[in-house]
């Protein structure tokens, strides 16, 4: 049985309620890495605790796959994909353009998701059938848009600094080619290319609860994303989501230098 909005919604106040409070106030924040800086705070920790206690005590018998904690039973039917705050350097840099990411697969396909920005206080959520987008503004069905062609897209991503190697000239052929590029704002711009805003997020070294609870988000607005092979995006790396499947077309060429 999968679950419904309601409990989705249950997870994202839980989380919120953990986040929310500690955004744009001293936070301890921990460096995981020994080279390099990937941090994590307390917020990250406690909104994944919150998550998982709901999820086990309603469906016992699910996987869940965490970012911040021991995965548990990740070859099972059913599978909670969760990244408590994607966007943890906008977290602790006050940026609100991080989110909360709930993703539902069922024998390891990503079907249900939900990213929530609870300063914002905007959810974007598929619900196996179709993409919604819940805010301030209201409640409305979301559809990605056609912009036409590579010349017309506006295209994100996190960082051009974490591509290397070969991506790097690949990614720089394809944002010469598009109309407007932006970097930096994580989760958030995959929940604007849902909901028609913009037309191409490419990124690299992805994690498979980087984009758990986007994929359905994206593809139930009629969107395409997978990574730069074309194979399903589901345990991350190098992905790429467009809002036509032509855009989408156009920009895999270059990337995979034809």
């Amino acid at each position: 049985m999968r679950p419904d909005r309601d409990f989705f919604f249950r997870l994202a106040e839980a989380a919120r309620a953990e986040t929310l409070p500690r955004f744009r106030s001293p936070l301890n924040v921990v460096n995981k890495e020994a080279i390099g800086f990937d941090p994590v705070t307390e917020g990250d920790q406690r909104a994944e605790a919150a998550i998982r206690a709901l999820i086990e005590a309603k469906f016992p018998e699910h996987g869940i796959l965490g970012e911040e904690h021991e995965n548990v039973g990740t070859d099972r039917e059913h599978v909670w994909v969760i990244d408590p705050i994607d966007g943890t350097r906008a977290f602790i840099s006050g940026v609100p353009v991080w989110g909360t990411l709930i993703g539902f697969q069922e024998n390891g396909r990503a079907r249900m998701g939900l990213m929530d920005q609870p300063f914002t206080g905007e959810r974007y959520f598929a619900d196996g059938e179709r993409s919604w987008y819940f805010g301030p503004d209201g409640e409305r069905q979301i559809q990605t848009r056609d912009c036409g062609s590579l010349e017309n897209a506006i295209l994100f991503t996190t960082s051009p600094h974490l591509f290397k190697g070969w991506e790097v000239e690949r990614f720089q052929a394809v944002q010469d080619k598009v109309k407007l590029f932006r970097y930096g704002i994580d989760c958030y711009a995959y929940a604007l290319l849902a909901a028609g805003h913009v037309d191409l997020v490419i990124e690299t070294v992805l994690k498979p609860y980087d984009v758990g609870a986007l994929i359905p988000i994206i593809e139930q607005a009629g969107g395409v994303i997978t990574t730069w092979d074309g194979g399903r995006p589901e345990n991350g790396g190098s992905i790429i989501a467009a809002g036509s499947a032509a855009v989408h077309a156009q920009a895999m060429a270059i990337l995979n230098g034809r």
